[in-house]
């Protein structure tokens, strides 16, 4: 096993600091919540603060995917495969019921949350979900992005890097949408 990658404090708080200001999400829209995906890129949301406005087209080039929508059994080798194929650092957040626990299909040939697949980082809760929210959870996941120790990373002999996975529970980003739910 190697040494850490960083000693220094400083020297890892501007790394975290710049991963977090610059990550490159990748869409993976499924069904209705790739609509309010597309939302929150637009102007009127404006992604583009906090460093995640241009969408990748390749999983080779971006280091968040977002699914947003449901997976099926049948797709669910494919996102785990297009997960893979992303670069160290990567996170994933679900977004949306159906991408988080099913949503209402509770059905044979309907994977019940896409954690069953790939490792989750924040969780979006909605059906589907407002663009302000998956902005909230984007924030939540530059809080775990700084909080990340020098010591998340193993570096193989042959170059290979893997991401260590904590025991913590997953962030579940539930931003209010309702008026009456924020006053109250």
């Amino acid at each position: 096993m190697a040494a850490p990658v960083m000693d220094s404090k400083l020297m890892q708080f501007g790394v975290n600091w710049a991963r977090k200001s610059a990550i490159w999400p990748m869409t993976f829209g499924l069904a209705c919540c790739a609509i309010e995906m597309m939302a929150t890129g637009a102007g009127r949301f404006d992604i583009d603060r906090f460093g995640a406005g241009v969408f990748r087209p390749s999983p080779r080039q971006s280091d968040l995917i977002i699914i947003a929508g449901t997976v099926t059994l049948k797709m669910g080798p494919v996102v785990r495969r297009v997960f893979d194929q992303m670069p160290e650092p990567k996170w994933a957040m679900a977004m949306g019921a159906c991408a988080s626990t099913g949503g209402p299909f509770d059905s044979y040939s309907t994977m019940q949350g896409v954690d069953r697949t790939i490792p989750v980082d924040v969780y979006i809760p909605g059906c589907p979900p407002r663009p302000e929210a998956l902005l909230y959870g984007l924030m939540r996941l530059q809080d775990i992005i700084m909080r990340e120790a020098p010591s998340a990373y193993i570096f193989d002999s042959d170059g290979t890097v893997h991401r260590r996975r904590s025991f913590e529970e997953p962030l579940i980003a539930a931003a209010t949408s309702n008026k009456a739910e924020a006053v109250a």
